[in-house]
C-alpha cells in the first residue's frame, strides 16, 4: 500500500514533515534546517510555512549521506559535488537537443544533395 502511495506522486511532490523527513534519513531536524539554510536544499513550503520534503529531496539527502560518510567528502565538497551533477544533466539534455537539432538539419539538407548527385 505503501509503494502505491509513492507511485501516485511524482519525485518533485512535496510529501514529508521535516520530523518524518529526519526520521527516515536517520538525521538531525536541525541538520535538515542547516542545509537549507547553506542552500544544498530548498524545500517546499506549505501555506503555514511547514517545511515539506518530496523523495526527490530525500534522494538528494541520502546521496549527501553517502558521499559524507561512505567517501569522506566534507559538506562544500558535497554541495560542489551536487551543482557538478545538476550542470552535467544540463549539458547532456542540451547536447541531446543539439543532436536532434542536427540529425533534423541533415534529414532536410542530405536528400536534396542526393537527389542532385543522381541527375
Amino acid at each position: 500500500m505503501l509503494n502505491r502511495r509513492f507511485e501516485e506522486h511524482g519525485p518533485d511532490e512535496p510529501l514529508y514533515v521535516i520530523s518524518v523527513a529526519a526520521r527516515m534519513l536517520g538525521m538531525h531536524a536541525q541538520t535538515l534546517r542547516y542545509y537549507e539554510r547553506m542552500g544544498i536544499l530548498r524545500p517546499s513550503r506549505s501555506q503555514g510555512r511547514i517545511r515539506l520534503y518530496s523523495q526527490a529531496d530525500i534522494a538528494r539527502l541520502r546521496h549527501i549521506q553517502r558521499l559524507i560518510s561512505q567517501l569522506g567528502v566534507n559538506l562544500a565538497g558535497a554541495e560542489a559535488i551536487l551543482r557538478l551533477n545538476e550542470r552535467i544533466k544540463e549539458l547532456e539534455g542540451e547536447m541531446e537537443h543539439l543532436r536532434q537539432e542536427l540529425q533534423s538539419y541533415r534529414d532536410r539538407v542530405l536528400p536534396a544533395v542526393q537527389g542532385a548527385d543522381g541527375a
